[in-house]
């Protein structure tokens, strides 16, 4: 993302919890400001001016609506104490859209969020309804991207984990789940044509993949690690979340989602709308 909008020639302010994560943005060009997003009080006071703000962080936990509420309650009456409107860019997520069958859902379509995520529409409706900032909220599909010569980040790590350790991967649910997905590159570009073209009170819907089925995605990941034949495991939304938390549902909402807003009014025109050739066979 980062390097996405400095290429844009935006100077970044980058929010780092851990020693690790501020030498790496501060190796990419960006300053630091350090602090835990769960307690604004410890870092505002040193938030510099700036032109605009991207929320996209969120903790896969038991503590993440909390948090972010915390967030929201001491950041925006900073930012609406500002002298000029600040361009506030707030990260939703394409569960808030539940499974919406055979029919691609679109900014239009109303909210039908997995329980797990509920806590996210008065959030993002407390920033696009606020009329002293510039709200904007961005919809991601699910991400990939990364380094794809270890399988791709996102939500294709632990495909790719499981086809090395095990030939075995796990999806829930069904085989037949479709997933909409977004590279990284193509998100982070979305973003910068959010900054800069959006207008306020919009949303936009991040998808390049209307809907892959999850067992061809998990056998496009196999091949690409080696794996020619793996073995598909079905596994239940219980049993997902018994293992990595109630937000692991989201794993089994059968989705199709359309991006075409984003093309049409920002002029986004995503590069990476074929995961089988994004995941080519590593050499």
């Amino acid at each position: 993302m980062h390097r996405a909008l400095q290429a844009r020639g935006y100077e970044i302010v980058a929010l780092a919890r851990s020693q690790a994560s501020a030498e790496r943005l501060a190796r990419a060009g960006a300053t630091v400001l350090r602090g835990d997003m769960g307690l604004p009080a410890e870092w505002l006071a040193d938030l510099p001016q700036v032109d605009a703000v991207i929320q996209m962080a969120c903790d896969f936990n038991e503590a993440m609506a909390p948090v972010e509420r915390r967030l929201l309650d001491g950041l925006l009456p900073q930012l609406v104490a500002l002298p000029r409107p600040i361009r506030f860019i707030y990260t939703g997520g394409c569960w808030l859209f539940g499974p919406t069958g055979d029919t691609a859902a679109d900014e239009s379509s109303p909210f039908a969020p997995l329980p797990a995520f509920a806590w996210m529409v008065p959030h993002l409706q407390d920033v696009l309804g606020n009329n002293d900032i510039d709200g904007i909220v961005i919809h991601p599909g699910m991400v990939y991207g990364g380094n794809l010569k270890d399988g791709g980040g996102g939500v294709l790590r632990r495909f790719a984990q499981e086809a090395r350790d095990r030939r075995t991967m796990r999806v829930v649910g069904s085989e037949a789940v479709r997933w909409p997905l977004v590279h990284c590159d193509d998100l982070a570009e979305l973003y910068g044509l959010a900054l800069e073209r959006a207008l306020p009170g919009t949303s936009y819907l991040g998808v390049a993949i209307e809907g892959m089925p999850v067992g061809e995605i998990a056998r496009t990941v196999a091949r690409h690690q080696g794996v020619a034949t793996p073995t598909i495991e079905t596994i239940s939304e219980d049993a997902a979340a018994r293992e990595f938390g109630d937000w692991a549902r989201g794993y089994a909402c059968n989705q199709r989602l359309s991006g075409a807003r984003a093309c049409r009014e920002l002029g986004w025109m995503p590069k990476h709308r074929d995961l089988t050739h994004d995941m080519e066979p590593a050499t």
